[in-house]
């Protein structure tokens, strides 16, 4: 019962994406919007303001720290945009979207450049195909990031080309932040946000445990997060992660040993089973397993 119930989600997951983003198209058409579709054509920056010219400029520092943060995400290619919206900004054409790879609010919206996309010309909508890589080549990619900095709304540790054509004075967002290296590593199989992540997956049993209790229990790719971070296992050694390094502490992708990492870690925080709402979430971390390597291969959980 439970795999067939699986399967049946996994068949009409495509339709239920299909009719929410005719839902808002419908929505935003009633307000004079412009309704359509588009696909990246290149990594595509997702911004939360349409001021592209203004934030590629090289007179804005796209900074962490202080608070400066228009980037989302960068949508992978492939990615199929809803349009609510059509902008000139400061000589761009912006296009106002909704994406199912980034499902999360905004009180302003979420604005892509137009030249980094393509108008669907009809036929049936598909989304981008995500497929798990195996366990072997994710670890590869997590250590390939090693040094990148940290960059709020990165996943392209490497940058984006195309802001490097239209935008030469601007930052190619050449990094990642904490959950952006790991959606790097999965081809954008995981979900985007640490929102989400502390629920992804199943929860392994930690509550109350001490570090070597704690660490003899984590499997490559388990994940150490709260709302606002995630530590991901590389292996039974260590622990990789992108960190902003503000106050004068680490910046960028690094690696620790796991047991140093979690000594590290229960000095502000409680391994907990579950994530807790509200002020408890702030003295809180959960362990999430989403990874299985069965006889197929990898799978998510």
């Amino acid at each position: 019962m439970k795999t067939f119930s699986l399967s049946l989600i996994v068949l009409l997951l495509p339709l239920m994406v299909l009719i929410l983003l005719v839902r808002n198209l419908n929505a935003a058409d009633k307000r004079g919007a412009r309704p359509g579709f588009v696909v990246a054509i290149s990594a595509t920056p997702v911004l939360n303001t349409p001021a592209f010219r203004q934030m590629f400029s090289g007179a804005v520092k796209l900074d962490p720290c202080k608070g400066v943060r228009p980037i989302e995400f960068v949508a992978l290619p492939g990615t199929l945009f809803a349009v609510y919206e059509k902008l000139e900004k400061d000589g761009v054409t912006v296009y106002r979207v909704a994406t199912e790879d980034y499902p999360y609010s905004s009180q302003t919206g979420f604005f892509i450049d137009a030249r980094f996309v393509r108008e669907w010309k009809g036929g049936v909508l598909l989304q981008r195909k995500r497929h798990l890589p195996q366990l072997a080549e994710i670890q590869k990619r997590l250590l390939s990031a090693l040094g990148k900095p940290y960059v709020w709304g990165g996943n392209v540790k490497d940058g984006v080309p195309l802001l490097r054509r239209y935008y030469p004075q601007g930052d190619p967002l050449a990094g990642v932040d904490c959950s952006g290296l790991l959606y790097e590593a999965t081809d954008g199989f995981t979900t985007r946000n640490t929102s989400a992540l502390i629920t992804y997956g199943e929860p392994v049993q930690v509550a109350g445990l001490s570090v070597d209790a704690i660490a003899q229990k984590l499997k490559p790719l388990d994940l150490l997060v709260w709302d606002g971070h995630v530590m991901i296992v590389l292996d039974s050694d260590s622990i990789i992660q992108s960190t902003m390094g503000c106050g004068g502490g680490k910046s960028g992708v690094t690696m620790t040993p796991v047991r140093e990492a979690l000594r590290h870690l229960v000095q502000t925080r409680r391994p907990a089973d579950r994530f807790p709402e509200g002020k408890a979430g702030k003295k809180a971390f959960v362990v999430r397993r989403w990874f299985s390597a069965g006889p197929a291969g990898a799978q998510s959980r």
